[in-house]
């Protein structure tokens, strides 16, 4: 029987030390820095393939293991399946008891319904402030690169290259050569 925990942030910018912390008494951590929006989270992944029966998995957060209430019901009912118990520990939940489970599944529902409301008043606030002509939007940062990227391409460098060391995607690429320069949109086998 063993204490795994699982600690993760969304940036390599954020610490994870608060989490690590709050983890100390467990026997293994698992950590990532990796957005929990992603459905490849490579450590979770490993936690879930490594808990035995009877051990007892430890977050810190609820948002700190599932994307929604979706997941963490998926999650949940994996462990429960290995037999193995989920702790939340900022809201003292145990999946190892029938009141814990039913509080995991009624906070998940509450904490989905929190994130879309949020994103509700966010899309409110952008439709106003445009009806207000003050939304500009993201600003571009290919189009801010286009001259470094015509100077690259005329240098020999591959797209990949040029993706790598300006942080901008392959397609964004293209649409600048096709724009500025398309006389350089030969593809060179290196650019697959």
């Amino acid at each position: 029987m063993a204490t795994v925990g699982y600690a993760r942030v969304s940036t390599t910018g954020q610490s994870l030390d608060t989490q690590l912390t709050a983890l100390a008494g467990c026997e293994k951590i698992f950590r990532e820095k990796i957005s929990g929006a992603k459905d490849d989270r490579p450590e979770l992944q490993a936690l879930l393939e490594f808990v035995r029966e009877g051990d007892a998995v430890q977050v810190t957060k609820l948002d700190r293991l599932a994307r929604n209430t979706r997941h963490l019901l998926e999650v949940s009912e994996f462990l429960q399946g290995k037999g193995v118990a989920l702790n939340i520990l900022n809201i003292g939940i145990n999946t190892a008891t029938p009141t814990g489970k039913l509080m995991l599944t009624m906070i998940g529902a509450i904490a989905t319904f929190e994130r879309e409301m949020m994103l509700e008043r966010q899309a409110e606030g952008i439709a106003m402030a445009k009806l207000n002509g003050k939304y500009k939007g993201r600003k571009a940062t290919a189009r801010g690169k286009s001259q470094e990227v015509i100077e690259m391409v005329e240098k020999g460098l591959s797209k990949p290259e040029i993706s790598r060391q300006l942080g901008i995607g392959i397609t964004s690429i293209y649409r600048i050569i096709r724009v500025n320069r398309p006389d350089l949109l030969e593809v060179k086998p290196c650019d697959i």
